[in-house]
């Protein structure tokens, strides 16, 4: 991203591109300790738990970031299953224990033995969450929001709950300050003015199933959009969270780029097929250039260690597309 040059008029670039990271790995901190355990912690719920072991590991959330936590930390060999948006190399032949999509299968996860799972409030049904717990596994329930602004916080609660706090601190640090560099560059890539500024919008697809859902306020989309400089127009306007597409909203909001996931971008057959099923996308100036910007479901919005590169890989899709 080093080498891109500053943008005077990101507004005339054309087509469509794909983000894509240099390595398939989450970044490891420089320094790992071993786990120092027993320990207990209060988690997200107020709840007291105490962890005796980290062999088994369990870490399951909805954008898969708490699993490339847990390799942050330098635990990765111990993972013993995965949630479907785990996907970083060395994760791909571990059992799923999320079916249809999202929901948590309690069958999966008691067979897999684990010492402890870490998890939060995007997957469900709560009650196989209830039944872990109940069959003496201990449960740490940590934050669930996601963003640009949290992601010390995160790194720290799953570092405590496994008995690494200090490895944990390292990490989190080194994170935060690849964030600043990344933000430097972004500041010297993006356009200054707000009006000379893209206008985005992040869309979650799912053509199979007509799912097709603009992200807001709150939703983590809007911390994305503002890391790489843009504009999150749906924010503009009030819109808050992750809401069906509203076609009259979606072209009073004028995009002039669209981030998608790349299964989402598959399932509707490419930027062809997402301008016939959702015709006023074709309205917009994303539409008309088909500035369609997409990156892997396991990553784009996987707030945690992967954050400064996956701002970086999208910044450089989104102002030095492939061929321009």
């Amino acid at each position: 991203m080093t080498g891109i040059a500053p943008v005077t008029d990101a507004k005339t670039l054309e087509g469509p591109s794909t983000a894509t990271l240099a390595t398939d790995l989450p970044p490891r901190a420089a320094t790992i300790d071993a786990p120092d355990l027993p320990v207990t912690v209060t988690d997200n719920q107020d709840t007291k738990v105490t962890v005796t072991s980290a062999d088994r590991i369990l870490a399951l959330d909805i954008y898969g970031t708490l699993s490339s936590t847990v390799y942050g930390l330098g635990l990765g060999d111990n993972l013993v299953g995965r949630d479907i948006s785990t996907g970083f190399e060395g994760t791909e032949n571990l059992p799923l224990v999320t079916q249809n999509g999202h929901e948590l299968s309690a069958e999966a996860i008691l067979s897999l033995r684990p010492t402890v799972l870490i998890t939060d409030t995007s997957l469900g049904p709560w009650d196989v969450v209830l039944q872990v717990r109940k069959a003496g596994i201990p449960v740490v329930v940590v934050d669930s929001h996601r963003d640009t602004s949290n992601i010390d916080e995160l790194i720290g609660q799953v570092a405590d709950a496994l008995g690494v706090h200090d490895t944990g601190e390292r990490l989190a640090a080194e994170v935060h300050a690849q964030q600043a560099a990344v933000a430097t560059q972004v500041a010297r890539i993006a356009p200054k003015r707000k009006a000379d500024k893209l206008r985005m919008v992040f869309l979650y697809v799912r053509g199979n199933a007509g799912i097709y859902y603009l992200f807001g306020k709150e939703s983590g989309a809007d911390s994305l959009i503002d890391a790489v400089g843009g504009r999150d127009i749906a924010t503009e306007q009030d819109w808050t969270g992750m809401r069906p597409v509203n076609a009259e909203a979606l072209v009073a909001m004028q995009p002039d780029l669209v981030i998608m996931m790349t299964k989402g971008l598959e399932s509707v057959d490419g930027v062809d097929g997402l301008l016939q099923r959702v015709p006023a996308i074709a309205q917009t100036p994303a539409g008309q250039h088909r500035r369609i910007v997409d990156m892997a479901d396991s990553t784009v919005m996987s707030f945690g260690p992967r954050t400064p590169e996956i701002v970086a890989a999208l910044t450089a899709a989104i102002y030095a597309p492939a061929g321009s």
